[in-house]
């Protein structure tokens, strides 16, 4: 699991990477700008959300770790 979280997040960091450089800056807002910030978006969200997913499993091995 753990390193499916990596690979995923990297794979997020990548399309995000990509998408910043297909924004235009003079009209952000406008044409294929807008679809590539939504895209930065929703990658940032998956990185966020692997962070918490690979925090959980932590939790969960500590508390596994006590019983």
């Amino acid at each position: 699991m753990k390193i499916f979280t990596i690979i995923l997040s990297i794979l997020a960091l990548g399309l995000m990477i990509f998408n910043f450089t297909q924004v235009n800056f003079d009209a952000p807002f406008k044409g294929d700008s807008i679809i590539a910030i939504i895209t930065i978006l929703a990658s940032l969200c998956v990185i966020v959300m692997m962070a918490i997913l690979r925090t959980s499993k932590r939790i969960e091995q500590k508390v596994k770790e006590r019983k």
